[in-house]
């Protein structure tokens, strides 16, 4: 038996060791270098970058939300203010059990069902850590309630917040517009209009009206509060702040007091009135009924008056004086009449004789007028006196669809007049180019005739008809019409007059305007078509009536109002100036389904032109009206045998 010793090499091994040590030693040593270079960069290379973050995160940027401008009317009649408010706040991501939170403040506040879908509605639009009312408007006991309550709901505050008010609540509406919480498009568009920065901390925008149309007037500039912070987040001392400038206040032309008459004149009926200073282009009453109460959108609309407007028969949110475009009926005849006489087509003496129909070369077809027997020897003034058709049909042929069209659009016809607020419709004034764009089809003369008293394809807004008809009372200068006089500055308190702008000057013969003026002054005198507006008035009023069909009736049969569906009956149109001789105010009315104009518009235009022109104030507006339809349409039955069947061709 044999052993083997294998003897160890120490110098060896000492070696290895201290090869492995000085690897170890060199690993430390990159380790503390490697840390030493991030010490480095990040406290000496980055240190302002570092530290500005670490100050933010100690500091706060609290931005402080303007006042928004006042609105007024012309007479500084205040129609949208601000007041503040209690609101109960929940900041979702604050909170360990929202249902939880919730339930707990219903038993201390009352929380209705329309606050809870408010709630959620905005809770789908916002952020998590935002703050999202619950419940606005709390009074004063309420709200100490809840303060004593507070520590038991973390993530819940009370706040006081300034909030938009319309005292008139319908009063206007579609003029003055209404504010509502700021959505996903509004940021959009703000952050295109590089606006987003001065909206930091404001949660409703101008969505409608003046007060969309004037946002970033009536807006202001944003301030700012840097604030420092505790650990939970609570402000413990202002560092700086910088104030934020008030929104400027904004002053209409419009009188509160003849909007408020024009509104009760409709009594419950669909329509619009706008009413224009001839001479300034001053909107002085634009109402649009039915209205709407503004102070629903404020903070969000709930489900039920949302969906009791938005799917009403009676279309409450559109503004019919801007959006609502009907066929001019005969309205459109005196514009109709001037194009005749400047074009040399019907110079005086010319008359006709009125079978009480009119009929093309080569055609059995009548285009019966809306009076059987005729109107007798019709000259121009005549034509418009008693609104004979078979006159305008006549001159519309003669005159031929493109020498009509280019003259009459220089009134406005089938372009939109550029009021200062949005949403404006610009109508149709149709043309053989049109047809064959829309309906691939030729344009035929039957549509020229038609076209010269306002029916056919031929459409317009209130607006456009109040802006004509203001253009012919000027002498053919068009000025812009705008709602806006002035804006007040905040801060310093200086008035800015804004403009008037003139759109159009139509250079007209003097002789030739007169006899289309002269035809409207007789139309409210004994004989024409709406003699009971312009008695007793005590000033010359020149008018034209108008009836547009809404359904058509067939060659053989008469129009028989009380056997047609309420919104199938013909819509009722009115337009006036007054006085006569020196024009103040310009007005178009149309009463949907209202049948005759000189019976359903018009008593609304005078009662209009009496308080612009005398101060006088109806003491029951409804029942004045209704008085006043009967005397006017018993007086045209006298003087106009049967004034409701007129332009049913």
């Amino acid at each position: 038996m044999g052993y083997s010793t294998e003897l160890k090499n120490h110098q060896n091994e000492q070696h290895k060791f201290r090869l492995r040590l000085l690897i170890l030693v060199l690993l430390v040593l990159s380790a503390f270098a490697a840390l030493a270079g991030r010490f480095y960069f990040l406290q000496v290379y980055r240190y302002d970058y570092y530290q500005t973050l670490a100050e933010n995160n100690r500091i706060s940027i609290v931005p402080i939300t303007p006042n928004r401008g006042l609105i007024s009317d012309r007479n500084g009649i205040i129609l949208a203010h601000n007041f503040f408010v209690y609101t109960l706040e929940i900041t979702p991501s604050k909170t360990d059990d929202l249902q939880d939170t919730i339930n707990g403040l219903s038993k201390l506040v009352e929380v209705s069902a329309s606050d809870l879908k408010r709630f959620r509605k905005l809770r789908a639009q916002s952020h998590t850590f935002e703050s999202v009312p619950i419940r606005t408007h709390l009074n004063e006991f309420e709200a100490a309630k809840f303060a004593v309550n507070r520590f038991r709901f973390p993530g819940v505050e009370l706040k006081s917040r300034l909030f938009r008010h319309y005292p008139y609540g319908t009063l206007g509406t579609h003029a003055i517009g209404y504010i509502s919480r700021i959505n996903e498009n509004d940021l959009k568009q703000l952050k295109e209009n590089s606006q987003l920065s001065n909206y930091k901390g404001t949660e409703h925008i101008g969505k409608a009206g003046v007060e969309q149309a004037y946002e970033q007037e009536l807006h202001g500039i944003t301030g700012f509060q840097q604030v420092e912070i505790d650990a939970d987040g609570r402000a413990v001392r202002v560092l700086s702040s910088a104030s934020p400038t008030s929104g400027n206040n904004v002053v209409l032309s419009i009188d509160a007091k003849m909007q408020e008459i024009a509104e009760q004149e409709f009594a419950g009926r669909r329509g619009a009135l706008v009413a224009i200073h001839p001479a300034t282009g001053e909107v002085l009453a634009m109402a649009s009924m039915p209205s709407f109460d503004a102070n629903l959108f404020v903070d969000g609309i709930d489900y039920d008056n949302w969906n009791l407007l938005n799917n009403s028969l009676d279309k409450p949110l559109i503004n019919r004086s801007l959006k609502g475009i009907y066929p001019p009926g005969s309205t459109f005849k005196p514009f109709v009449a001037l194009a005749g006489l400047e074009s040399g087509k019907r110079q005086p003496p010319y008359t006709i004789s009125d079978p009480g129909y009119f009929t093309l070369p080569n055609s059995r077809h009548r285009y019966r007028d809306w009076k059987p027997s005729g109107h007798g020897s019709v000259d121009m003034r005549k034509a418009i006196t008693v609104s004979c058709d078979t006159f305008f049909y006549g001159l519309a042929m003669e005159l031929g669809i493109d020498r009509l069209t280019d003259f009459v659009r220089h009134f406005g016809f089938g372009e939109k007049t550029n009021i200062d607020i949005q949403g404006e419709l610009s109508g149709l004034l149709p043309t053989p180019g049109w047809k064959q764009r829309r309906f691939k089809l030729p344009w035929y003369m039957g549509e020229t005739v038609i076209v010269g008293i306002g029916q056919g394809y031929t459409l317009v807004t209130p607006m456009q008809l109040a802006h004509a008809t203001a253009m012919l009372a000027n002498h053919g200068k068009a000025i812009r019409p705008h709602l806006v006089n002035a804006i007040v500055n905040s801060k310093s308190n200086q008035v800015k007059l804004l403009p008037h702008v003139i759109a159009d000057q139509l250079p007209l013969n003097p002789s030739n305007l007169e006899i289309v003026k002269q035809g409207m002054m007789d139309v409210t005198q004994p004989g024409g078509t709406a003699a009971a507006i312009g008695t007793n008035a005590g000033y010359l009023i020149a008018a034209k009536t108008g009836t547009a069909q809404v359904v058509g009736i067939k060659q053989n049969e008469k129009y028989n109002e009380k056997s047609i569906n309420e919104r199938h009956r013909d819509h009722a149109w009115f337009i006036a100036y007054a006085p006569a001789d020196d024009p103040k105010i310009a007005v178009a009315v149309i009463v949907e389904n209202g049948g005759h104009g000189g019976s359903a518009a018009g008593p609304i235009a005078r009662r209009v032109m009496d308080y612009y022109l005398l101060g006088k104030v109806p003491a029951d507006p409804v029942v004045a009206a209704e008085s006043l339809v009967v005397n006017a349409t018993e007086d045209a039955h006298q003087h106009a045998l049967g004034t409701e069947e007129e332009e049913h061709d």
